[in-house]
């Protein structure tokens, strides 16, 4: 019997991406449940499998047509083991992912990073083309990332390698939930846009800014990059401090690494070209020429999906080796 079926899940915080895709990455069905929460850390993985089962039925695949289960999750992880250490959202604390999940499912299971599997995914069938050396960037609620060096995920000596978003940027700068000052995270994500547009708010109550909060008692960075687009120079030089940061970040981060791809994903990189030129304009300013000369950014693709097709390339991956 053919085993080309793979299981792919990507476990956030309120809602978990569950995919069944066929060997190469295609995408046989997806579908999401809701994360919750238990002690133990048990409670979210025996309704992740109980839900493949019945999707399994439905398209009538026998389990011994599956290859394997990949899973992503948030917090600190040993992907050699598949142990857990911490995630925090999840409420979990040293926990045997994989054995539990394995146990369960009488399947091979692999874990990484969530950030990591979205690296993987989309470097192996997204904007990464199967490059050699990546650097990726997740805008959204936070700044995630990953980095692929030599073909491989870099895990570092403790599952923390590639935390783009506690790269400290600004000494004096805002308090970041990891407890440090002025990461990358509380400027260059979807969260930092807003509070610096809430600045401009209260420092220029007459701005096009304020209007919108007094209409909807609410700033997004989706306002900011609307407004900029119609010109308004306010959200313009939001927008430019924003690309600034992030693109000397990303300069400085290149020379350890000499990536020929950075990739742009999340939330805030559906602004695209209009956020992708400028962070361009500022990583070329920043960037020796010669890791310059190397590399291209560009806006990841695969958008949702780079989870669960990463962590259906774990288990493919682990078949070839």
């Amino acid at each position: 019997m053919n085993k080309n079926n793979i299981v792919g899940v990507d476990i956030g915080g309120t809602t978990v991406k569950i995919g069944l895709l066929k060997d190469d990455g295609k995408i046989i069905k997806k579908w999401e449940i809701e994360t919750k929460k238990s002690n133990d850390g048990t409670q979210v993985i025996d309704d992740i499998w109980n839900s493949v089962l019945v999707t399994l039925k439905e398209l009538s695949i026998d389990l011994n047509q599956v290859l394997g289960i990949g899973i992503g999750a948030p917090g600190f992880i040993d992907g050699k083991k598949g142990y857990v250490y911490e995630a925090v959202n999840l409420g979990w604390k040293n926990f045997k992912l994989s054995d539990y999940m394995s146990d369960k499912s009488g399947l091979p299971v692999f874990v990484e990073n969530d950030a990591n599997i979205a690296v993987i995914g989309e470097n192996w069938l997204g904007a990464g083309n199967q490059s050699k050396d990546v650097i990726a960037v997740t805008l959204g609620t936070g700044v995630g990332g990953g980095i692929i060096t030599g073909g491989k995920i870099l895990n570092g000596a403790n599952g923390t390698a590639g935390e783009i978003g506690h790269i400290i940027v600004d000494l004096n700068g805002y308090d970041c939930n990891c407890g440090r000052k002025g990461c990358l995270e509380t400027i260059a994500s979807a969260t930092g846009i807003a509070r610096q547009a809430m600045q401009i708010v209260e420092d220029k109550p007459t701005s096009k800014l304020a209007v919108v909060f007094q209409e909807n008692n609410t700033i997004t960075s989706k306002d900011v990059f609307e407004l900029a687009a119609l010109g308004d120079e306010d959200c313009n030089q939001i927008i430019n401090h924003t690309a600034d940061v992030i693109g000397f970040a990303l300069a400085n981060l290149s020379i350890t690494l000499n990536p020929s791809k950075i990739l742009i994903g999340g939330g805030v990189s559906k602004a695209g070209n209009q956020l992708l030129q400028t962070i361009n304009k500022y990583f070329t300013k920043y960037a020796l020429p010669r890791i310059r000369e190397a590399c291209e950014l560009r806006i990841a693709e695969l958008g949702n999906d780079a989870g669960i097709i990463g962590a259906a390339y774990l288990v493919k991956n682990h078949k070839t080796e």
